[in-house]
């Protein structure tokens, strides 16, 4: 089966970081406004999906969910979880008071790929 997420080491790094000072931890990418379109992470159980939204796979046993209409445009790719050295927009993420913020790098699935997805997680 082809994941639908990935992360740099330097993202894990940080999740192995943050999950030793939270506990389990969570992801959101949201679609845009105020938390920017960067993705969030939250203590688990500290952001409440919508009905819809999508759990694509696992970071470090970390679950990381996507907003329903931000997955039917982004279905076909392949997304890679990185972190940089800054201070992301929306500062509600547990990395920010690190100096760090997770942005997403994404690529199109190839056709091969796109036949053997791993399945996703609904909210319903």
């Amino acid at each position: 089966m082809i994941k639908r997420i990935d992360a740099t080491e330097k993202a894990i790094e940080l999740i192995k970081i943050l999950q030793v000072k939270h506990g389990d931890l969570m992801f959101y990418q949201a679609g845009g406004c105020c938390e920017g379109t960067q993705p969030q992470c939250f203590e688990k159980g500290g952001f409440y999906q919508r009905l819809g939204d999508v759990c694509i796979g696992l970071v470090e046993n970390t679950e990381f969910w996507v907003d329903k209409d931000l997955f039917e445009y982004w279905k076909h790719a392949h997304f890679t979880l990185d972190v940089i050295d800054a201070f992301g927009v929306g500062g509600f993420s547990l990395e920010t008071p690190l100096k760090k913020t997770f942005r997403i790098d994404y690529r199109i699935f190839t056709p091969e790929e796109e036949k053997s997805l791993e399945p996703v997680t609904y909210i319903e």
